[in-house]
Parts: C-alpha cells; sequence; structure tokens
C-alpha cells in the first residue's frame, strides 16, 4: 500500500508526514531554491534530484492557499521551487489574476502541466472562476486529475494540445514542463495526441459564447498557431497570457501579434512595477533578461479586459 503524500503549507512552513531523511531533503531544497535564485534557478532541477535519490518516491500536497492544494512527485525538479516560501512562480500572472477576482470569467489553461493555475484561478481567493485545464501528455494527465481530484473537481480538464486546426500531432520532449507538438515527426518516438483549435471550444459548446475569458498559453513553441486557431474565441471579452520565450531575442510571439493581427499587447515592466502598453519590441529587450526564463505578454482587443489591465496596482519589485 502506498504511503499517504507529504503536506506543506505555503502560508506557515509547516512540513507533515515526513521522516526525518525527508525533512533533510525538503531543508536542502528550499536551501537550493534560494541560493539559485541569484541565477535564475539553474541547477536546482539537478540538484533536486540528487537529494531525493536516495529517497522512497513519494508525493507532496502544498496548500497553496486555504482553498487550494497542488500535489507533484516529492523532489520534482521543476515544481519543488514551491518548497521556499519567498519563490513567485510567474509573480506577474498571479498579480493580473489576483487583480481580475471579482471579474467574472471563464479560465482556458492551455498546457496545464500538474494544474497549477487552474487549481488557484478555481480557488476562492482568487475568484473561484470556471476554468478548462488543456493537457496533451498522458502522464502529466494522471497529475492532472489528481490535482483537480483533491480540489473536488472544480475544473474541467481535456486530454489535448492546442493548434491551429482540429487534427493530431506527435508530443515529444524529455522533462514534463518542455512538451512539445513541435517537430513530433511519425518518426519521433514519442506520443499521438489530438489537436484542436481553440474556437472548437465555443463549436462543443464548452465554453459559453459572450462570457469574458482568460486564456494562457503555455504552450512551447505552437503559440501563433494557437492564437490562429482560436481568432473567434478573441474577437470577444479576451485576454491572452502568452508565454515569450527568454531565449527568442526575436521575440517572434510578440512580433507576429504586433505585425499580423489586431490585438493590443501589455507586459508587466519591473522598472514601473506595473502592466504597461507594449509599443515598442525593443521593450522586450531590457525585459526578457534570462534566457531560461517565460516572460509573460497580455493580449486583448477587449476595452473591459484593457480597462482592467490598466486599473492594476503596482507591484513591488526585487
Amino acid at each position: 500500500m502506498s504511503r499517504p503524500p507529504l503536506g506543506f503549507d505555503r502560508t506557515t512552513g509547516r512540513l507533515d508526514g515526513a521522516s526525518a531523511m525527508e525533512r533533510c531533503a525538503a531543508l536542502a531544497l528550499q536551501a537550493g531554491a534560494k541560493v539559485s535564485s541569484a541565477f535564475d534557478h539553474r541547477g536546482f532541477s539537478l540538484g533536486s534530484r540528487l537529494v531525493t535519490s536516495m529517497l522512497d518516491r513519494r508525493e507532496i500536497v502544498l496548500q497553496l492557499n486555504e482553498d487550494a492544494r497542488f500535489a507533484f512527485p516529492f523532489g520534482d525538479g521543476y515544481w519543488s521551487l514551491l518548497l521556499d516560501r519567498n519563490f513567485k512562480y510567474e509573480d506577474e500572472t498571479e498579480s493580473f489574476l489576483k487583480g481580475v477576482a471579482g471579474t467574472g470569467y471563464t479560465f482556458i489553461d492551455c498546457g496545464a502541466n500538474f494544474g497549477f493555475w487552474s487549481v488557484l484561478v478555481s480557488s476562492r481567493p482568487f475568484g473561484a472562476h470556471p476554468a478548462i485545464a488543456v493537457e496533451p501528455s498522458s502522464q502529466n494527465l494522471a497529475k492532472l486529475k489528481r490535482n483537480a481530484d483533491i480540489n473536488g473537481n472544480r475544473f474541467a480538464v481535456l486530454h489535448c494540445a492546442v493548434g491551429a486546426k482540429n487534427g493530431s500531432a506527435v508530443l515529444t520532449g524529455h522533462k514534463h514542463e518542455g512538451m512539445s507538438i513541435v517537430g513530433g515527426g511519425a518518426n519521433a518516438g514519442g506520443e499521438t495526441v489530438e489537436v484542436i483549435a481553440l474556437d472548437s471550444l465555443l463549436d462543443r459548446g464548452q465554453v459559453e459564447c459572450g462570457r469574458p475569458l482568460v486564456v494562457k498559453l503555455d504552450v512551447e513553441g505552437v503559440e501563433i498557431e494557437a492564437i490562429e486557431g482560436g481568432r473567434r474565441l478573441f474577437e470577444g471579452d479576451t485576454v491572452l497570457i502568452v508565454e515569450e520565450h527568454g531565449s527568442d531575442r526575436n521575440h517572434t510571439v510578440s512580433r507576429y501579434i504586433r505585425d499580423r493581427t489586431p490585438y493590443r499587447m501589455y507586459v508587466f515592466d519591473p522598472q514601473s512595477g506595473g502592466f504597461e502598453p507594449l509599443l515598442e519590441l525593443s521593450t522586450l529587450d531590457r525585459i526578457k533578461v534570462y534566457a531560461a526564463t517565460g516572460y509573460n505578454v497580455f493580449v486583448t482587443t477587449s476595452a473591459f479586459w484593457e480597462e482592467r489591465i490598466r486599473a492594476l496596482p503596482k507591484m513591488a519589485t526585487h
């Protein structure tokens, strides 16, 4: 019989159910997260594997807030950063979602991974919004469904990738946070997955026509295709949170949005501590400091959402 999961409260720092070795490992992970924060957490994933290599596999469930629980394998090289209570995962996204907690909308979480954002957005402190978590990887899907389950199945789960049109593709990748359908041909040796155009959510009645939407795209290289497949969806009161890869000095996604769509872009600017209109792509040269980090751009044509973005409070910068 499998052992019950460890428990960790991000608010209080309390760790429950851990052996002496597991407590030592948790302290090492916390220290590693703090130390590696000075250089964009490079090396943390490797360190996590080393720290937990002598331990039995075990799940840990984090209490993110009073109404949000998030489970992942103890020692996971990506999500274990959350054991550092000072670590903020995509703090500009969290600031935006907290700032619009009182606004009615549906959240579409594309590339949901284990469901971190769907768990938070559907929790009471974030407004308890309806959410749809979209994830192509079968391996990730099991953990995503686990997180839906421990949060009362309050968000929907779709097993598919997103793209320009409905079809199928081959999903490949070595890390759960970096799976992609880019370059996954028939001989790639990956997992064949369903691909949907986001507009099909309207056609299937999975999204209510006319309801405000927040769509998060973390889709590892198919951002442009996903935007192409959601043109009707994005015509309404929709804001798109799309990742700009820090290593892409051409700012390909934002350049496409500027040149090929009617959408307007906003970005969190550390200089001002606020969300500012992205009028010149050269602004991203300054903002994109770390090559391994994703930087989110907030995209919309909706006056409804622009008003709310402009009203967001300034954030403290480090």
